[in-house]
């Protein structure tokens, strides 16, 4: 580096090096500290802006001290990456530091790069769900997030970066991204090298309404060439104003007339039984104004409150969407819109003059369970809801699923598919119930097929799934199976007011999992080992090991986020916990799924067995141990952390 601290030539040859080299993850820095409010697809083009421009010229300033050149530090950051993520950040960071005031006066941020024909977003379950976990962080801490966590800057680093780039408080942004409450599971996916934040997908925008709005702008030339022509030869114009007719509001996607319908028997004549098979129910489905309002208010909400659930975008429909549903119920107007892999709920006071809200959902690869109902309305203090129920499911019942021997209680549905308010589990407080869907399916498409679904605030509920006790090594894997039998709501039973913590998620689906049975120490009884596995619309998902006894509370194990174990993809299961019989001795309890043959604990417990259980004296005071499990095919696996680590 030149002594007079400025890029030189050779200096800027070598910043292009490292930003071609580093090029994915400077376009991850950039994308994650963008604001929330821009759309995935403004975000993407202006992340790559930034980072293109990055590059300095001959003569830059370092923006380094001579005091920090020489720092002590064992293993100090290239100066020329520094230079080019201070660049990066200088631009991202804009709009959070008062110097970014000219946003403000044209209430926009800057124009990205244009991309005709084509809308741009990142690959699901990547860095869009890290920017989702990181929505609610200022821009500096999300920044500082980056640096540290995925891009191995120490703090102080962190913090001198982030002064460069002009942070107004470097210092307390590295401090609270160290407080957010982030998975390793998601850094781990974030790190993975076949994760390329540079990656975009895309698909093209509303081809008739760029033909339109082609035909329009010819249209207008041509005018505009005539209205020329006239003013040369006569003077100024006299005819009228002549101005373009081409925005938003005239393309095809918000023409309630260019809404998809399906017939109504489609479901019963496809492979493909999802809301793809859903057809447009409700009293008001022809209803154009009200359409109309919907699909503008999806396009530009203004104040209308929007909720987005995670992973979810808010952003406005690239095509015409297809219509599920228009009517009034309880004193409000509904409209249901699909868009690819999302649902949007809008409602408004039956006057249509206020009291907007809009409501978006994931729906990855719904099926004949996760597409089988949304949410329509709620009462007020929603103690009760109502459902849109899909058009194969043949009959409803209620049942709480807190007692294992309740009854079914038949829940009355409309010929819309429309149910009558339902009970729904207590948002908090005393959990005395917790109310569930039971719903059958036609016998047009599947014999003798019901399944549970629970309601957990969001528009989509989601469905329960119980898989037992392994029968032996040698036995295929248990496959999930409803919580309908005898046997899954026992196990239910005990857990149901947990899934109150899974409220703030957006979850298609939750498995409990019996892995183990044991007898306890000290005659405590018969324990059930259990992986409850809250699984997301975008793969990864969140697990919880618990220990359920004959009677009492079950005892959580191990936590996990981000992760596949207890999933299809993540079998081999082992967990140990510190625990205190009635007697008041200490044991050390471990439990493996059913390829574990043995167990082996190292550190505070010295002890092993060769079997799936363990259950041995804790000789002195709580310390650390390692479990390892044998595999009967070869290998070990880890207990779970959480990381949801766990498989070697």
């Amino acid at each position: 580096m030149s002594t007079s601290q400025r890029f030189g030539s050779a200096d800027v040859e070598h910043a292009e090096a490292v930003l071609v080299e580093q090029y994915p993850r400077l376009v991850r820095l950039a994308y994650l500290t963008l604001p929330d409010s821009l759309g995935r697809h403004t975000r993407v083009l202006l992340a790559h802006r930034a980072v293109q421009r990055a590059l300095p010229r001959p003569g830059t300033p370092t923006g380094t001290a001579p005091a920090e050149a020489g720092t002590d530090e064992p293993d100090p950051p290239d100066p020329h990456l520094t230079l080019v993520r201070t660049r990066v950040l200088r631009a991202t960071l804009a709009p959070t530091r008062p110097a970014a005031a000219t946003w403000a006066r044209i209430g926009r941020p800057p124009v990205p790069p244009f991309v005709w024909g084509l809308r741009l977003w990142p690959p699901a379950g990547g860095i869009d769900e890290a920017a989702q976990t990181l929505s609610g962080a200022p821009a500096p801490v999300r920044a500082a997030f980056v640096v540290h966590h995925l891009d191995d800057l120490t703090q102080d680093q962190a913090v001198r970066l982030l002064g460069r780039a002009g942070a107004a408080d470097p210092a307390g942004a590295v401090r609270d991204a160290l407080a957010l409450p982030v998975g390793e599971g998601l850094l781990q996916a974030l790190r993975r090298p076949e994760f390329d934040a540079s990656v975009v997908s895309a698909r093209p925008t509303d081809l008739l309404r760029r033909r339109r709005r082609a035909r329009a702008c010819w249209a207008a030339l041509a005018t505009l060439a005539l209205a020329l022509t006239a003013f040369s030869v006569h003077g100024s114009p006299t005819g009228p104003d002549v101005r373009p007719a081409a925005g938003p509001a005239a393309s095809g996607v918000l023409d309630p007339a260019r809404l998809q319908r399906v017939p109504a028997e489609a479901w019963a004549d496809t492979a493909r039984v999802d809301f793809t098979a859903w057809p447009a129910r409700g009293g008001r489905t022809g209803d154009r104004d009200l359409l109309a309002r919907a699909l503008r208010t999806w396009a530009a909400p203004g104040t209308t409150p929007v909720t987005t659930m995670p992973g979810a975008t808010a952003e406005p429909p690239a095509r015409a969407p297809q219509l599920l549903y228009a009517g009034d119920l309880d004193g409000r107007a509904v409209v249901l819109l699909r868009d690819g892999d999302r649902v949007v709920r809008y409602g408004e006071t039956t006057t249509g003059s206020g009291g907007r809200t809009l409501d978006v959902t994931r729906t990855d690869d719904a099926g004949v369970t996760t597409a089988a109902a949304l949410t329509l309305s709620r009462a007020p203090g929603g103690a009760s809801a109502r459902y849109l129920l899909a058009p194969w499911i043949a009959t409803a019942a209620t049942r709480d699923l807190l007692r294992a021997g309740d009854t079914a209680r038949t829940l009355t549905v409309a010929a819309d598919g429309v149910t009558a308010p339902a009970a729904v589990p207590p948002a908090g407080g005393a959990c005395a119930s917790w109310p569930v869907l039971e719903l059958t399916s036609s016998t047009r498409i599947v014999e003798k097929h019901s399944f549970v679904l629970t309601d957990l605030g969001a528009l989509s509920p989601v469905h329960l799934t119980y898989t037992p006790l392994p029968d032996g090594p040698a036995a295929p894997a248990r496959q999930p199976r409803e919580a309908t039998g005898p046997e899954a709501r026992a196990a239910w039973a005990p857990l149901a007011c947990r899934l109150g913590e899974l409220r703030a998620g957006a979850y298609r689906a939750v498995n409990v999992w019996d892995f183990a049975a044991a007898r306890l120490p000290d005659g405590a009884g018969r324990a059930v080992w259990s992986c409850t596995r809250a699984s997301g619309w975008a793969g990864p998902g969140d697990v919880t090991v618990r220990l359920r006894l004959e009677t009492g509370t079950p005892q959580d194990v191990a936590r996990a986020r981000y992760t596949a174990a207890c999933g299809r993809f993540g079998q081999h299961l082992l967990a140990g916990f510190r625990w205190r019989s009635p007697a008041g001795r200490w044991y050390l309890l471990a439990a493996g799924s059913r390829q574990v043959t043995g167990i082996t604990a190292t550190g505070a417990v010295r002890a092993g067995a060769a079997d799936r259980t363990l259950a041995a004296p804790w000789p002195g005071p709580d310390g650390p141990v390692s479990l390892t499990g044998t595999l009967a095919g070869g290998g070990t696996v880890t207990a779970l952390d959480g990381a949801g680590r766990g498989r070697d």
